[in-house]
């Protein structure tokens, strides 16, 4: 079958040839892959990985495949073939793939290694795995490929959502998690620092769970205006001090008094100073970004004075998704804004050099890229813009 498949750091490779998936165990289905999404995790295993893939001559903990694997973890597709034991599923139906590969999926591959779980997955917090992997990031192979069998618990029904708005839904349900993680309330108000995927996917969690008024800091004109459609109050930080932004981004809030919630999408030390400071009293600031290994500057007293919390959020569970999913069949997360999001739609074949390289050297052009393996899910031009 057609597939992009991870080889090691910069060697990501359109293939023609790869073995399709076939059903193994009861439980199992498969999938006909509609579109698949570029993560910026996806970005950063081929520039910088193998991170979550396996290292050259070695194994998933997990699953215990080697790391050249298909790529790809953004999904949406339709039901083509169930597994014996299968219940809640049948053919034609559309779904979405909660991707984590972690101790509880232990069960499907007779050569994991027999142990107990680690402490995270024991107490519940599955996405905390301390073996941690995604389907199309180094636990099984993904979705930049024509089909993908994967476990009937890994899938989430949809109707009456377009298939490519679908593909949207993973990195919704990061930013989902995160909203939840903060303990937000409906009708609160949140700061998000950083307009890329994430920071813009948490504007529709937030939105999916009734915010009262949110503010976007983001230096980049084209993403601030497209917050601006979405009803988001927008900042430009450029050439601010940290203090300067946290005086500006006050006077945003609806009280001028400051934030609720904050939640840091960029990664970057200011940020994650101007996301503290802008907090009321017991506001919370999460890190929704995925840091670099470096220390930077920390005042506890920030905290405690105004008994403020700071807490981080990773990855998601597969109630993120079920919600996701609802809030927008409910109408609550618009279809139309979503659509918004989606910079192109390419063959799987032009994947390499019009996805993953687009984005490494033009990645402020663009927010959502999704492959298709199929012609008839394309536009005529395929690259079709949909803004």
């Amino acid at each position: 079958m057609k597939a992009i498949v991870y080889h090691d750091r910069g060697d990501i490779r359109y293939h023609t040839d790869f073995p399709e998936p076939t059903i193994e165990r009861p439980t199992d289905v498969k999938i006909k892959i509609h579109y698949c999404g570029i993560c910026g995790t996806d970005l950063k295993e081929y520039t910088d990985g193998p991170i979550f893939f396996p290292q050259k001559g070695e194994v998933h903990e997990i699953s215990q495949l080697p790391p050249v694997q298909v790529m790809g973890h953004e999904i949406s597709g339709e039901v083509i073939e169930i597994g014996s034991e299968v219940t809640d599923l049948k053919k034609g139906d559309t779904v979405v793939v909660e991707v984590t590969g972690t101790c509880k999926d232990r069960r499907r591959f007779p050569a994991s290694p027999v142990k107990p779980n680690c402490p995270n997955c024991d107490e519940g917090h599955y996405n905390t795995c301390d073996y941690l992997g995604l389907t199309g990031c180094g636990f099984t192979n993904g979705g930049c490929a024509e089909y993908l069998v994967t476990d009937e618990s890994k899938l989430i029904k949809f109707k009456g959502i377009p298939m490519d708005v679908a593909a949207l839904i993973q990195p919704i349900a990061v930013s989902w998690h995160a909203v939840k993680v903060s303990n937000f309330q409906a009708g609160e108000t949140a700061l998000i620092l950083g307009g890329g995927p994430i920071g813009l996917t948490t504007i529709f969690a937030l939105k999916g769970n009734k915010v009262g008024h949110i503010v976007l800091s983001e230096p980049a004109l084209a993403r601030r205006q497209l917050a601006e459609k979405m009803g988001v109050t927008t900042y430009d930080p450029t050439g601010k001090t940290v203090d300067e932004c946290v005086a500006d981004l006050k006077k945003l809030s609806p009280d001028g008094n400051g934030f609720k919630h904050s939640y840091d999408c960029s990664g970057v030390p200011a940020t994650f100073q101007i996301g503290l400071k802008t907090l009321k009293i017991r506001g919370c600031s999460t890190n929704v970004a995925i840091w670099a290994h470096k220390a930077i500057d920390y005042f506890p007293m920030e905290v405690t004075f105004s008994e403020k919390r700071i807490t981080g959020s990773i990855c998601f569970v597969k109630e993120d998704f079920e919600e996701s999913v609802k809030a927008i069949e409910d109408g609550l997360i618009p279809i139309d804004e979503l659509k918004m999001l989606i910079t192109s739609k390419i063959h799987l074949q032009d994947g390499v050099e019009k996805g993953f390289n687009e984005l490494v050297h033009h990645k402020d052009r663009h927010i959502k890229i999704l492959f298709s393996p199929k012609d008839e899910y394309l536009p005529a031009n395929n690259n079709n813009n949909n803004k």
